[in-house]
C-alpha cells in the first residue's frame, strides 16, 4: 500500500478498512524531480499531496527575497493536508529530493469526511501533528544556541524517520545541505559552519554531505534538549541499518 507509512507508529493510527479506503480516495501517482516548487502560495488548491518517496519541504519568502525553509516532509506525511480546508497555502511546497506523490483530489476527501467520521478525526489529527512540529521548531529557535537548534533538527528528524521505518541505527541521511540547515535555524550559512563545527569538534554529530553520524544517540537528544512527545509516538521504533563510516575530514 502507498500509505502504508500514515500515521506509522503514532498514538493514533488508521486500521485496515480506513487504510483501503485512503488508498481508494487516491486519484493518481506523480514522480516530481529534486528541487521543484510543487504548490505555489496564493494558489487555489483542488487536491492535496501525500508523499510516497522522498523529502518535501514548506518555505517563506520574506520582504526581503530570503528564504525561510519552515518544515520538512519525510515519507508517509501529508504535505498540505491543511490546503484541504483553507484552500489556498501561505508557504510554497517544493520537493527536496526526486519525490514519488499521490493525489487526492478534494472531492474525494470530502466523500470521506462525510462517510468515514473516525477516519476524518485522523486526518484532523495529521494537521495536528504539523502544528505541534510547527510549535517546538518555535520554541527551539527562541531558546536554543545555533548548534543546539540544528541538532534538535537532526534529533526529530532521526526519530520521525524511526517512526516509518527508515531509521538508522549510528544516524540518519537527509537530502539536506548547509544552506537548508541554515535556513531551518533561523541563521546564516557561515554561523551554521561554525554550528556544525562545534557539533563535530565536540564528537555529537557529524555532517557530511548530507548524511548525520553519530556515536551516541542519547548525548544528541541531552545536547539539543530533543524529547519526542510532541510527536505522539508508540511503541518500539526497531533498529535500522547503519550508515558507512564518514570519509576522513580534508
Amino acid at each position: 500500500m502507498r500509505t502504508e507509512r500514515f500515521l506509522r507508529c503514532r498514538t493514533t493510527t488508521l486500521d485496515d478498512r480506513e487504510r483501503q479506503r485512503l488508498e481508494a480516495a487516491i486519484s493518481e501517482v506523480r514522480t516530481i524531480g529534486k528541487r521543484r516548487t510543487v504548490i505555489r502560495h496564493g494558489a487555489p488548491l483542488d487536491i492535496s499531496l501525500y508523499l510516497v518517496r522522498g523529502y518535501m519541504c514548506r518555505t517563506i519568502d520574506n520582504n526581503q527575497g530570503d528564504r525561510q525553509l519552515v518544515s520538512i516532509q519525510v515519507p508517509g506525511d501529508f504535505v498540505d493536508l491543511h490546503g484541504y480546508p483553507l484552500r489556498v497555502l501561505d508557504h510554497d511546497v517544493s520537493t527536496l529530493t526526486e519525490a514519488e506523490i499521490a493525489v487526492v483530489p478534494h472531492a474525494n476527501l470530502d466523500t470521506l469526511v462525510a462517510e468515514e467520521p473516525a477516519l476524518a478525526r485522523k486526518l484532523w489529527f495529521s494537521t495536528l501533528l504539523d502544528a505541534a512540529i510547527h510549535r517546538q521548531w518555535i520554541l527551539k529557535m527562541e531558546e536554543l544556541t545555533a548548534a543546539r537548534r540544528v541538532a534538535h533538527v537532526f534529533a526529530e528528524l532521526w526519530h520521525r524517520l524511526d517512526m516509518v521505518g527508515l531509521g538508522r541505527r549510528d544516524g540518519l541521511r537527509t537530502p539536506l545541505i548547509q544552506a537548508d540547515l541554515a535556513d531551518m535555524c533561523g541563521t546564516t550559512s557561515i554561523h551554521m559552519n561554525r554550528a556544525l563545527g562545534q557539533l563535530r569538534k565536540e564528537g555529537i554529530a557529524e555532517f557530511r554531505r548530507g548524511a548525520v553520524y553519530v556515536r551516541d544517540r542519547s548525548r544528541l537528544e541531552a545536547f539539543a534538549g530533543f524529547n519526542p512527545d510532541y510527536l505522539y509516538g508508540r511503541g518500539d521504533l526497531g533498529v535500522g541499518t547503519e550508515l558507512a563510516a564518514p570519509a576522513p575530514a580534508r
